[in-house]
């Protein structure tokens, strides 16, 4: 809980620092959000905890989402349940896996957390091709560094739990969240791809 209030702190100051950069607090957010996974895991946080604190951090978001009383974390230009949906996934993998797979939800969170928020953050400052997916700008820059990121969260992730993951089987989770990560109408890829790479990662890594 402590980490959530700095990175929202940081957010916060990131928008009176960037007023013209709103994008910038919501992915300070997202990405800053994802490093709850490896810190619960290393302090062994128990299901009894982390799950009710991740359903009380959804629904304060949703709130957040209707009345924008802390608006750093929501863009008010897009219509987008995009930090619902990535509470509410977090949420999931903790029911689904916690405590006996955290690394399911960590791959999850992280792919999330580093692929999704950097592919924004970079593909918004490279001038590559563009297209359109459901009223959604993707670009060549930004889901490029998405499948890199996330197959690079998986092999670190895969070297750091001792845990073999064979480079095509990377290839095809960082792949598959990738393509997710395309039909992101509403943010409903902030839901999409962790619970994708998390099932994933519980089904095929042992």
């Amino acid at each position: 809980m402590c980490w959530l209030i700095f990175v929202v702190a940081l957010a916060l100051t990131s928008r009176q620092l960037w007023p013209h950069q709103r994008e910038l607090s919501r992915k300070v957010v997202h990405i800053g959000t994802g490093a709850v996974m490896p810190l619960a895991w290393l302090f062994a946080i128990p299901s009894v905890i982390a799950i009710p604190c991740a359903a009380v951090i959804t629904l304060i978001t949703a709130i957040n989402h209707q009345w924008r009383f802390i608006t750093a974390i929501e863009d008010i230009d897009r219509n987008s349940y995009g930090t619902i949906a990535y509470g509410l996934a977090i949420t999931i993998l903790l029911v689904l896996f916690w405590p006996d797979r955290p690394d399911a939800v960590t791959a999850g969170v992280l792919v999330m957390a580093l692929g999704d928020g950097l592919a924004g953050l970079i593909g918004q400052q490279l001038k590559t091709p563009q297209w359109i997916i459901f009223e959604q700008t993707k670009s060549i820059g930004g889901t490029t560094t998405m499948a890199v990121v996330s197959m690079l969260v998986l092999l670190i992730l895969s070297n750091i739990t001792n845990q073999v993951i064979s480079a095509p089987i990377a290839m095809a989770i960082a792949s598959a969240a990738t393509g997710l990560e395309q039909i992101s109408v509403r943010g409903i890829d902030n839901l999409t791809v962790p619970l994708a790479v998390g099932m994933a990662w519980a089904t095929l890594i042992n």
